[in-house]
């Protein structure tokens, strides 16, 4: 994650300022996202497309939640699904482009 990707999502997240170990822990959560998103279907488009804006939302919201809820929990709490995250996804998924086994460019 370059430094400006970092302050985005730091700001998104109202992180003013990490510990060295916090600072880990944001980058395996940012890493963990991007897997998560990648393993739904969804390629990391590329940088400055409208896809690209989607993407990096949801990988904000993933990380937001993740940083939200990487304390213990009681047993009491359930997870409550974002609307507006599942929204996105759905719609990254829906226009994922097709990539044949001999395109060699990548996705876009």
């Amino acid at each position: 994650m370059d430094a400006k990707r970092k302050a985005a999502l730091m700001a998104y997240c109202r992180i003013d300022e990490l510990t060295a170990e916090e600072e880990r822990l944001l980058e395996a959560m940012y890493d963990a996202a991007i897997a998560y998103l990648q393993q739904s279907g969804v390629a990391e488009p590329n940088a400055g497309t409208k896809r690209a804006a989607q993407f990096d939302q949801c990988v904000n919201a993933l990380v937001l939640d993740a940083w939200d809820h990487r304390g213990s929990q009681s047993s009491d709490r359930t997870f409550v699904e974002n609307p507006a995250f599942r929204q996105r996804l759905n719609q990254l998924k829906l226009t994922e482009p097709a990539v044949s086994d001999s395109d060699t460019a990548g996705r876009g």
